[in-house]
């Protein structure tokens, strides 16, 4: 996060949202004595006027809004770039500034990562670190014909970046079926792994929707499964493989009994769950997950945010 991104957030939760400076160095993950200097510096800098001098109050604003609508303990807007292609860097840069103060105050002792294009980005823009007691853990299966959707490269990627350790889960997103999944499951050495998945400190996952912008969709899903199929059952996305309708419950489809992931009352017991995407695509998925409580960090754009606190 830039620095004079730092000073207009900590100067409007404490002039407008009235947090104490103990309160507010919790929620940014920094020091009190760094918010007291950055408070000071944010008058002296003029930032702090009779309105806020800065076209980033209005995400500061819908943070605060998305934290009280949806129940979370923290959110990221980031401003919309006028180029959608532009996004999932937008979001990674915004997503490795929140992880990496979240890092450095809180000492994760595990983080579990899934994968997709912002988490890509998201290492690509984090501050190096030297963090050897963290073990990095997929938290899920996946594929390996592309950096995106690569397990293996998204986990090694945040753990070189860390210094920290790296805990593969070395299994396909779907098994060929329920069955196959039960016995893969029921396997000592995947359900010790699939324990320490749920007992990791910090999650840190995206969102998909059901359409070709997806590469779940495009490279992911089982043979003869298509995004017409699961819309039909209701999907309007998935978290970690397992398609929610829009109220953020699985849908009653045999490929939520195939995916290797942990179970979502399992997920939930995760202190922190981190969700970073947007989009229009994503809206409604995005909608589905806050609203239900299946994450309690949202790191969205603008345009997002916005279209979240506008539904209904």
């Amino acid at each position: 996060m830039e620095y004079r991104e730092l000073m207009v957030r900590a100067a409007w939760l404490y002039h407008v949202e009235s947090l104490t400076q103990q309160q507010i160095a919790e929620r940014m993950n920094i020091t009190r004595r760094r918010v007291n200097e950055i408070l000071s510096e944010a008058l002296e800098a003029g930032v702090v006027r009779i309105s806020f001098d800065s076209v980033l109050a209005e995400s500061v604003e819908l943070e605060a809004k998305l934290r009280k609508r949806f129940g979370l303990q923290d959110a990221v807007v980031v401003l919309t770039p006028t180029e959608p292609a532009l996004l999932h860097s937008v979001l990674g840069r915004g997503a490795a500034g929140f992880l990496g103060r979240l890092i450095q105050t809180q000492k994760p002792a595990s983080i579990g990562v899934g994968w997709g294009s912002t988490l890509r980005e998201t290492i690509q823009h984090i501050p190096s670190l030297n963090e050897p007691q963290i073990k990095v853990r997929s938290m899920m299966g996946g594929l390996t014909q592309g950096s995106e959707i690569n397990t293996f490269e998204i986990v090694r990627g945040f753990a070189q970046v860390l210094n920290a350790q790296c805990r593969y889960f070395v299994a396909p997103i779907y098994a060929e079926s329920p069955e196959s999944r039960d016995a893969i499951i029921s396997q000592a050495v995947f359900q010790r792994t699939f324990k320490q998945i749920c007992e990791v400190d910090v999650a840190y996952l995206s969102v998909g929707d059901v359409s070709q912008q997806s590469l779940q969709v495009r490279y992911g899903l089982p043979e003869g499964m298509t995004e017409q199929i699961l819309r039909q059952a209701g999907a309007v996305g998935d978290l970690m493989g397992r398609y929610l309708d829009a109220a953020g419950k699985e849908i009653d489809h045999p490929l939520n009994r195939q995916v290797l992931a942990p179970e979502m009352e399992d997920f939930r017991r995760i202190g922190c769950r981190i969700v970073a995407s947007g989009g229009p695509h994503k809206h409604k998925i995005l909608q589905a997950v806050a609203q239900n409580g299946l994450i309690n960090v949202l790191i969205t754009d603008a345009d997002s945010a916005k279209a979240m606190l506008a539904a209904k």
